[in-house]
């Protein structure tokens, strides 16, 4: 309880001091308008269904494209992990895509797929594998190594020993690396709508931006840190502590 008021006192607080420099006019209320404008632009955007239908389908495109994302990551980090031809040859070409910006796989998607959902789909896939990838070969790395020991010790070996020793001990870390591997992709999304008339939330603060309508990009902007806000709290949260509980990585109470 104590924790979810500190929380709810800083964002009062927040929204506090948005309205104190809103009425403060320093800039143009076209420009900087104040919450209870933004609030009813994105009550408007609910009541009549952009919001909602954008959302959704910015989300289908998100859960499409981080399934791939989770496919390929994941085995991908478990032989980089394992294997030394990938972790000698193939972990430092991982390593430099990685510190590519999502944004810079635009251009290249947009020849190879053209302004086709195909785009967008590729741009959020290499935003966020190769970072569950790297998430993955560091928790499988980070696995007791007295519990392989003990593995091999009783002979446990191949697949058995992969699936049944090395994935589950290794779980919680690779959960982490899912959660941070959403929030690369919920950034790479919106930024592969921004590029055409796609029908997502990208597409929403496109319009607004060229309509000068600041309430609702702001608006559209709350929306999509609500949205992983939820995702993460909901899902991805709740599926890490019920983990560490269950491997014993956190006090039960």
């Amino acid at each position: 309880m104590k924790h979810h008021a500190q929380k709810l006192l800083v964002i009062a607080l927040l929204i506090g001091l948005w309205e104190l420099v809103a009425r403060m006019g320093v800039w143009s209320p076209h420009l900087l308008p104040g919450p209870l404008t933004v609030a009813q632009s994105l009550v408007a955007m609910v009541a009549d269904g952009r919001l909602v239908g954008a959302a959704g389908r910015s989300l289908g495109r998100l859960l499409r494209a981080y399934l791939m994302s989770v496919a390929l990551g994941v085995p991908l980090g478990l032989l980089i992990s394992r294997i030394p031809f990938f972790r000698n040859a193939v972990k430092p070409v991982v390593m430099g895509l990685q510190a590519l910006p999502s944004i810079c796989w635009l251009p290249l998607a947009l020849l190879w797929f053209g302004l086709t959902d195909g785009a967008i789909l590729f741009v959020v896939v290499m935003g966020s594998v190769l970072g569950i990838a790297i998430a993955t070969e560091d928790s499988v790395n980070g696995v007791d190594p007295q519990l392989t020991r003990v593995a091999s010790t009783l002979g446990v070996r191949g697949l058995r020993f992969h699936f049944g020793v090395l994935l589950p001990a290794a779980l919680p870390g690779i959960v982490t690396g899912l959660k941070l591997g959403w929030s690369f992709a919920w950034r790479a999304l919106l930024a592969g709508e921004l590029l055409f008339v796609s029908g997502g939330l990208g597409q929403l603060l496109t319009v607004g931006r060229e309509l000068m309508d600041v309430p609702q990009v702001m608006a559209v902007m709350v929306a999509i840190v609500i949205i992983g806000t939820a995702v993460d709290r909901v899902l991805f949260q709740t599926v890490e502590v019920r983990l560490r509980r269950r491997w014993g990585l956190t006090a039960t109470t």
